[in-house]
């Protein structure tokens, strides 16, 4: 791990002045590289997935380690979307004049070296890479042991186009062992690394936040609701709601917690019931819920606080935006909050009232997502409030800098 660091902080000093051209063509590279190594991608997957079923992954980390030829695509299209995006280094904004005749702006400027550790998402090395590569940082990138093959095959084709675009290799590291004491030092290498991003499981986040001695980039939890409003649209809340939880289920942004507004939810529930059954999802509700759906399986206190990541879904009735908000407050965990509506005032409230990294009005959760955001294939996604906040994409892997413009003045 040393090693690694000590590569990466020399590759780091190289990224820092590598003109967008090069970094471009490393990344048009890759996506080459990556489709014509496509069979021996897929085929490295199948065998991590056939290794983790055989030890027994449950459904939801068995849909995020594999792979598929969509999947495949989307991440070809995810490197060709970084390439066209604007490259923020180097860009001096609010440069301003001062009395002594002085300009004062702010440069940005890449992070430096990025850990990223992360679990099951064989495509999050690919992802990670190229973000970093754009925004001119050196990344370590150290995934899970389910996804070993798949991210071995990932990393010769970032390799490959490094190489091929006169960057240097270390500019991307994977790192090879499986050994949990790589991760502890990864984290306790202030030296070499700058930046830890942890993508994963609960547990995983809150042992890098505890022992890291780097600044973290992270979120918890992804407890996220949709709030129905008495104003919504019947046909616009149907939607909504069906997609923000049975799109996919083990992500993020998924919603665990539906809200309900009194004057609707007789008319609503049952609709939405039916189009869930459908799905194969399991609905849990509070008292007011299970008077309108008998079947309904009585909602504890630890569903408000969970994060199901399952065909599982939490309903509550609530009177009103304020009883929505408080719940919300209450017990999520600030990623992304969602209203439907159709009254102007009752959506600016809410976008002004919960604290979420990402709240929307009239859509889905589920496009609290970089890609979906313009941002190209996120790093992740943050509920921390400094730094960055949200989907993580160029602009969240840079700092900024104070650069000042004179023409010989002097102090007085």
């Amino acid at each position: 791990m040393t090693r690694l660091g000590q590569a990466a902080r020399d590759a780091a000093a190289q990224m820092r002045r590598a003109p967008t051209a090069m970094k471009n063509a490393a990344l048009l590279a890759m996506a080459d590289r990556l489709e014509r190594e496509r069979a021996e991608v897929l085929a490295a997957n199948a065998r991590d997935v056939q290794r983790g079923r055989a030890a027994g992954l449950d459904a939801a980390l068995l849909d995020r380690l594999a792979l598929d030829d969509a999947r495949i695509d989307a991440m070809v299209e995810g490197l060709h979307q970084v390439v066209s995006l604007p490259d923020p280094v180097g860009e001096i904004d609010g440069l301003k004049a001062r009395p002594s005749g002085i300009q004062v702006g702010q440069m940005r400027v890449p992070l430096g070296v990025i850990g990223i550790i992360y679990e099951s998402r064989p495509n999050v090395t690919l992802e990670a890479a190229s973000l970093c590569l754009k925004s001119g940082n050196a990344a370590i990138l150290r995934g899970g042991s389910e996804a070993r093959d798949s991210n071995a095959a990932i990393a010769a084709c970032l390799t490959a186009g490094l190489a091929e675009a006169g960057l240097p290799e270390a500019a991307v590291q994977v790192v090879a062992t499986t050994d949990r004491e790589a991760v502890g030092r990864l984290i306790a290498m202030p030296e070499y690394v700058d930046v830890i991003i942890p993508r994963g499981g609960k547990s995983l986040i809150e042992r890098i936040a505890r022992e890291a001695r780097v600044p973290v980039i992270k979120h918890l939890d992804g407890v996220c609701h949709v709030y129905v409003d008495a104003s919504a649209d019947p046909q616009k809340a149907l939607a909504i709601a069906v997609n923000a939880k049975t799109h996919r289920y083990g992500t993020c942004n998924t919603m665990e917690t539906l809200l309900v507004d009194t004057p609707v939810a007789e008319a609503l529930l049952p609709r939405l019931a039916a189009a869930y059954a459908e799905h194969g999802v399991e609905l849990r509700g509070c008292e007011r819920t299970r008077t309108i759906l008998s079947d309904c399986v009585p909602a504890e206190e630890a569903d408000w606080h969970a994060e199901y990541l399952a065909p599982v879904l939490a309903i509550r009735v609530v009177d009103g935006i304020e009883a929505a908000i408080a719940h919300i407050e209450r017990y999520g965990s600030h990623h992304t909050d969602a209203i439907v509506t159709e009254h102007y005032g009752l959506a600016r409230r809410f976008l002004a009232e919960v604290d979420s990294s990402s709240v929307m009005v009239n859509a889905s959760t589920r496009f609290a997502d970089g890609f979906e955001y313009g941002l190209g294939a996120e790093i992740g996604i943050s509920t921390d409030k400094l730094h960055a906040r949200g989907p993580v994409g160029l602009d969240g892997l840079t700092t900024r800098k104070y650069v000042v413009l004179g023409d010989g003045q002097v102090r007085q």
